[in-house]
């Protein structure tokens, strides 16, 4: 189904963000857009979709339907209590119960997940995925910011936190659901 055929059948179909994590030269960084556009229309410019947990030893960055994407932060929360000082048990246990569950089988959203040693895609077809190369992408700009990213790795000095800037910024350029008012943290990682 084409992008166009799906506003039409659902015109407030929500479009939301993009995230980026790039973990580079002892530094990982997640920055995320703060556009929210429903259907046409530009619904908030300056949305913070990045969030940091376990006393700010995790950050998290989620793309897709918000009120979806703060129930699934809730639970992951409630995994890294249950699993302190192991972020992929806490995710594979989300991700298992994202999958099984019901009602969270409906809920449309990603998560990208750092820590100091982990980059961390969770789906809800039952996906824990790390990237390769410490590059993750998610949202509507993703693939844009990750194909930047990856760019500006090979030929630039930049650190992590000006190469999630600088990607997200031209994946802004290019999809209209991204925005130029970006938000970045980082963490000091071991891998």
């Amino acid at each position: 189904m084409s992008h166009l055929s799906e506003v039409f059948q659902n015109p407030m179909k929500t479009h939301s963000t993009t995230i980026l994590a790039v973990r580079h030269n002892g530094v990982v960084a997640v920055g995320g857009d703060g556009q929210v556009t429903v259907g046409e229309s530009i619904m908030k410019a300056d949305s913070n979709k990045i969030r940091r947990l376990m006393d700010d030893k995790v950050i998290t960055g989620f793309a897709g339907a918000s009120a979806d994407a703060f129930a699934l932060l809730e639970r992951f929360e409630a995994k890294l209590k249950d699993y302190p000082s192991n972020v992929p048990r806490a995710a594979t246990e989300l991700a298992k119960e994202w999958r099984t569950d019901r009602v969270l089988r409906r809920l449309e959203a990603l998560l990208a997940v750092v820590d100091a040693q982990h980059t961390l895609l969770i789906t809800g077809n039952g996906d824990v995925i790390q990237p390769t190369d410490g590059v993750l992408g998610i949202g509507s700009g993703g693939n844009y910011a990750v194909a930047a990213a990856r760019a500006l790795i090979a030929h630039s000095k930049l650190g992590a936190v000006e190469i999630v800037h600088s990607a997200l910024t031209i994946a802004a350029g290019i999809d209209v659901y991204t925005n130029t008012n970006i938000q970045v943290e980082e963490l000091a990682c071991e891998t």
